[in-house]
């Protein structure tokens, strides 16, 4: 047995699910499965516990196995396969084809086991979930496969049906707030409130760039609420999220550059070629996240702005901004507002699926404004 393993866990104690599934895997009491689906809200530490399950898994038996497992959590272990959307946000079937089916045929580099760790997996295409279905159906005694799941249900039948579920509840916003020391109480009350349980979300809404992101939705409700302001008042949304697109071009570049010269030259071209690609599936994935975040934004303010018209202000999340939210609810009627938060919704499912983002934001802008203006 791994001596670490119970320490590595202990974030795990907010999730007794997870806790009750995976601590008699790592004590060594009973086997692990074959494959693991972890699921639950963003956030929850569903993807640092499927690194430190992988760690285990490779490092059990080894003649050194905190060494093996260190090098786990750093990616740098051959046995250990990480896959992330290579679409803008889905994961098409060249993320499943190479890197899982073919690999999982063949036996480990180094270790007893492979593991094979899908992130975003509730993004698969069908044809990717087709491709998966046969490892999963009929594995290989070395392979153990981690799927990793904001949205469960988004996932065939077949699929959840083989993998062990692991439930990674939402965090109180009580222990989230507790996390931001240094910010003010009630804005950190406010952005854990946000975050809706996802405490990488309170972290960043938390920031400068988070704050940015909070103003960009606000603008956009004004320009709901106001009949003459620019159609257009969503911009701000979008250029948040192109912001969010350069800041991860900008991590990955740096990434680039500290590592490139440690490798051997007859590799380094391999490499640059495969950040490069690295950095563009970044950058996707962080402009489709952040516009997603700043709608949801937009869907909780005037949910917001109706729990006050129906005298629940209590469940207001935006509590540094009451003030605001009463100035809003004035005159406003609780079916307007309804189907406002609706039609929000609708943007962000139809935003999932890439249609064109700019035409999006305005047509929402203006059939928002139509309801509330």
């Amino acid at each position: 047995m791994v001596q670490h393993a119970e320490a590595d866990f202990a974030g795990l104690r907010d999730h007794p699910h997870a806790r009750a599934v995976l601590s008699p895997v790592v004590g060594s009491a009973v086997a692990p499965s074959h494959a693991y689906l972890f699921h639950g809200p963003a956030g929850t530490g569903k993807r640092a516990a499927a690194r430190e399950l992988a760690a285990w898994l490779i490092a059990d038996g080894e003649v050194d196995p905190d060494a093996v497992a260190a090098r786990v959590r750093r990616g740098a272990h051959p046995d250990v396969t990480w896959v992330t959307p290579s679409g803008s946000a889905s994961i098409v079937v060249a993320d499943i084809d190479g890197p899982v089916v073919a690999a999982a045929t063949r036996t480990p580099f180094e270790a007893r086991r492979r593991v094979f760790v899908i992130e975003s997996a509730d993004t698969m295409n069908d044809e990717a979930a087709a491709r998966l279905l046969k490892t999963l159906e009929e594995p290989a005694s070395f392979v153990h496969l981690v799927l990793v799941a904001d949205r469960p249900q988004e996932l065939p039948d077949t699929i959840r049906s083989r993998c062990q579920a692991v439930r990674f509840d939402p965090l109180p916003a009580d222990l989230i707030a507790a996390g931001l020391p240094d910010v003010d109480a009630t804005r950190a009350q406010a952005c854990a409130r946000l975050a809706l349980g996802d405490a990488r979300m309170a972290a960043f809404l938390s920031s400068d760039a988070g704050e940015r992101l909070r103003a960009a939705a606000r603008e956009l409700v004004r320009a709901a609420f106001d009949a003459a302001s620019p159609v257009r008042a969503g911009q701000s949304l979008l250029d948040q999220a192109a912001a969010a697109a350069e800041r991860a071009e900008q991590a990955i570049t740096e990434r680039l550059e500290q590592e490139l010269p440690l490798l051997p030259k007859r590799e380094q071209g391999r490499a640059r070629r495969e950040l490069q690609e690295a950095c563009k599936r970044a950058q996707r994935r962080a402009r489709t996240e952040t516009l997603e975040a700043g709608l949801r934004l937009v869907e909780l303010w005037l949910r917001d702005v109706l729990c006050i018209i129906e005298g629940a202000g209590d469940l207001v999340h935006a509590v540094d901004r009451r003030v605001e939210l009463e100035a809003d609810a004035a005159g406003r009627t609780p079916a307007s507002l309804r189907e406002a938060i609706e039609l929000v919704g609708e943007t962000r499912a139809d935003l999932r699926v890439n249609v064109g983002e700019e035409l999006a934001v305005e047509a929402l802008v203006i059939r928002l404004r139509r309801l509330l203006a």
